[in-house]
């Protein structure tokens, strides 16, 4: 959730260097749940743990995860 004084920073700001900055931000937060995803395997954490602390169901975890990340 996006707080009042969230987008009060933002305004005025150009919009393409914002989304720009989200994109960034985006990719490397999910360089970092892969990270974290495969330091939990690799400590034998089940899909299912995995899976219910991302509020995903265990085969779409399964899915996600099994592949380096993207970009």
């Amino acid at each position: 959730m996006v707080s009042k004084s969230d987008l009060s920073q933002a305004e005025g700001g150009d919009p393409l260097q914002e989304l720009g900055a989200i994109r960034k931000a985006r990719l490397q937060l999910e360089r970092q749940e892969h990270y974290w995803v495969l330091e939990a395997r690799n400590a034998n954490v089940s899909w299912a743990a995995i899976a219910a602390v991302l509020g995903v169901s265990k085969q779409a975890a399964h899915q996600k995860f099994r592949k380096p990340p993207a970009g």
